[in-house]
């Protein structure tokens, strides 16, 4: 994640991960807890719909596959 500089604030810019957060902060505020678990658990229902079937895939390997680091491209570059 990039570090914030001073002129950052001055400027008005705010990262991504920062507007989100504000953003759940408004919502929060806006509509109370009750509401946030209830879009959160339309959420899971709906990606268990759709990727169920990656969900048994991973099961069977032994878990859901990590992201590639760069040791791992590196090690698999020089193979």
């Amino acid at each position: 994640m990039k570090a914030k500089k001073p002129e950052d604030e001055a400027s008005g810019e705010v990262s991504v991960r920062e507007a989100g957060a504000r953003g759940g902060r408004s919502t929060l505020e806006r509509h109370g807890v009750e509401f946030l678990r209830k879009i959160a658990k339309r959420g899971g229902e709906v990606t268990k719909r759709r990727y169920s079937h990656l969900f048994s895939e991973y099961g069977r390997r032994g878990g859901r596959p990590k992201r590639p680091n760069l040791e791992s491209v590196g090690e698999r570059g020089q193979q």
